[in-house]
């Protein structure tokens, strides 16, 4: 499918861009923590361990062989047009990071998927591993979400494969809790988003919970009027989380996964 195993490069990226984004918010940390990292931290990468699983017994429904298929076939917009293979990925990257902000937004607004997505939100601490703390069923459907983004789109393997690499990292890195000098924080944010910018979204106000939904390019939420550059009380000041849920219940694996169908 690719010249190389996309498996192993996207494992060593998600561990690399894991071991940096840990050791950095260690040493600069933002916030103060409200719970013990081992405790949370059990939770979340057991979460990841799942999820990982799951997508495995997915198996060929990923977002990479779709994108094989629906060059077999000829589907999709980009496989229709004749662009310089450089514009077609920058274009391809930037419409499925578009798809993945409408994708956030629909999981706020949607009682069923909210009730999903609560799991990512519950955590009472924001950090490299709330990146990627998201249930199983959720994955499952962003995985259909994304494959029929992808057969509409018809963007190519590389730029696919690209895109799961950088949403990965994105993710991670957004999610940490760096502390980045002010001057810096607003050079990246002018582009992607930062730490200090998604941060705000895990605010337990609901109108900063409604805002900053990007992931990778900070773009979207400028344009589609839901960028807040500050939160009210401060990232110090902040309470991270779910009002409802702040006790120590998500931190725990099973409390976690039986969530989305909890009254």
């Amino acid at each position: 499918m690719l010249d190389f195993n996309d498996n192993l490069v996207r494992l060593s990226v998600f561990m690399g861009v894991f071991i940096v984004c840990a050791t950095l918010e260690a040493i600069f940390p933002k916030k103060r923590r409200t719970q013990t990292r081992v405790k949370r931290w059990f939770s979340n990468i057991s979460i990841i361990l799942i999820d990982s699983v799951v997508v495995r017994l997915i198996g060929q429904l990923s977002a990479v062989a779709v994108a094989f298929y629906a060059a077999e076939q000829g589907w999709g917009v980009f496989n229709w047009l004749s662009l310089p293979t450089w514009l077609e990925v920058i274009l391809a990257v930037a419409l499925l990071d578009l798809a993945i902000y409408v994708q956030h937004v629909a999981s706020h607004k949607i009682p069923l998927l909210w009730k999903m997505h609560r799991v990512h939100h519950a955590d009472r601490d924001i950090d490299v591993t709330t990146g990627t703390r998201f249930h199983p069923l959720e994955i499952i459907l962003s995985m259909f979400y994304k494959c029929l983004i992808i057969l509409v789109l018809g963007p190519s393997v590389f730029a696919v494969f690209l895109f799961e690499v950088i949403l990965n990292a994105s993710a991670m890195f957004n999610h940490s809790n760096l502390r980045l000098t002010a001057w810096l924080d607003k050079i990246l944010r002018t582009i992607i988003v930062t730490p200090d910018m998604h941060r705000i979204h895990h605010s337990v106000i609901n109108r900063e919970t409604d805002s900053n939904y990007g992931f990778f390019l900070s773009i979207w939420d400028k344009l589609f009027k839901t960028y807040n550059e500050q939160p009210e009380q401060g990232h110090d000041n902040m309470v991270i989380g779910l009002n409802e849920y702040q006790s120590d219940k998500p931190s725990n694996l099973i409390w976690c996964l039986k969530l989305p169908f909890l009254k």
